[in-house]
């Protein structure tokens, strides 16, 4: 949603075997500068606005690109039962496509999981990885994502409902914002809401949305870190709600190889670019120099 972007950014879009992939990058492009890649996390109302308080910062010494991720914000919604083999395979296609590799990636969350696990299957798409709260909402078994019960969320028509009362108005984006996802409530912006209001409005948003509702997208990340060989830095809001900084510790612990340093910080929770991102953009820079100077 090219409202939402900050000034002197554009969008361009890429096929995908999905469809197209919107993505947004500035309009005035620099030459023979590394690429950039911010990926947003899963939700209802997610998309790439999540970084665009953060990586207006880096578009001076990097080319940056910042995608809605298929059935996300403006890029396709296609009408399906939303697997963890379409984003492996969908964000891959799009860092061929527009990058020449290997190339440095900022994710949050579900998403920084998945990129964990492409990071192994493809180890010379990237560069260095910055993840912000990497799970992957089953690790160790715990299943810490799933607040509703499954018989609920699959039944027909009811589903659709509960993406309704719960994504697609006003009260309820601000609601979950506030509460479950900011540790302060009064960072939350007025343009914020709007925001992933708009994003969550879109035409068939439920089914990516649903998915990850369900479960569809979960996975125990513990089972795959220990062969990531990607350089790596994770971020970890202290007050993250559904995964804790303990959680993020055990997983870190996995692989001191490969994840360089595990940086908690304080007084936010599992969008700390979004609530804090002057925070948020002088940790990237801190850690850009010692990954990728």
């Amino acid at each position: 949603m090219l409202q939402f972007q900050p000034p002197g950014f554009g969008k361009g879009v890429v096929r995908t075997s999905l469809g197209s992939m919107v993505y947004y990058t500035p309009i005035v492009e620099i030459n023979n500068v590394p690429t950039l890649i911010f990926l947003h996390n899963f939700g209802g109302g997610a998309s790439a606005y999540e970084w665009s308080k953060v990586y207006p910062a880096f578009s001076a010494n990097y080319r940056v690109l910042a995608p809605d991720l298929i059935g996300w914000g403006e890029s396709a919604h296609p009408v399906r039962s939303y697997q963890i083999a379409d984003y492996l395979t969908t964000i891959a296609e799009f860092i061929h496509q527009t990058c020449s590799t290997p190339i440095t990636v900022v994710a949050s969350s579900l998403t920084a999981a998945l990129i964990i696990r492409l990071a192994i299957q493809q180890p010379n798409l990237f560069k260095a990885l910055f993840l912000v709260c990497p799970s992957g909402f089953d690790d160790f078994g715990q299943g810490a994502g799933r607040r509703l019960p499954l018989q609920i969320i699959n039944t027909p028509l009811l589903d659709r409902l509960i993406y309704a009362v719960g994504a697609e108005n006003e009260f309820a984006v601000r609601n979950f914002l506030q509460q479950f996802l900011f540790a302060k409530p009064e960072r939350l912006s007025e343009e914020m809401v709007q925001a992933y209001l708009a994003s969550a409005q879109q035409p068939n948003a439920e089914y990516a949305a649903l998915a990850f509702l369900r479960g569809d997208l979960y996975f125990d990340l513990s089972l795959y870190i220990q062969q990531l060989n990607v350089p790596t830095v994770i971020f970890w809001g202290e007050k993250a709600q559904f995964t804790t900084v303990e959680l993020g510790q055990r997983l870190a612990q996995l692989n001191p190889s490969a994840i360089f340093e595990f940086v908690v910080i304080a007084n936010s929770g599992i969008l700390p670019h979004l609530e804090m991102p002057e925070v948020a953009i002088g940790l990237l820079q801190q850690y850009f120099q010692l990954l990728c100077s």
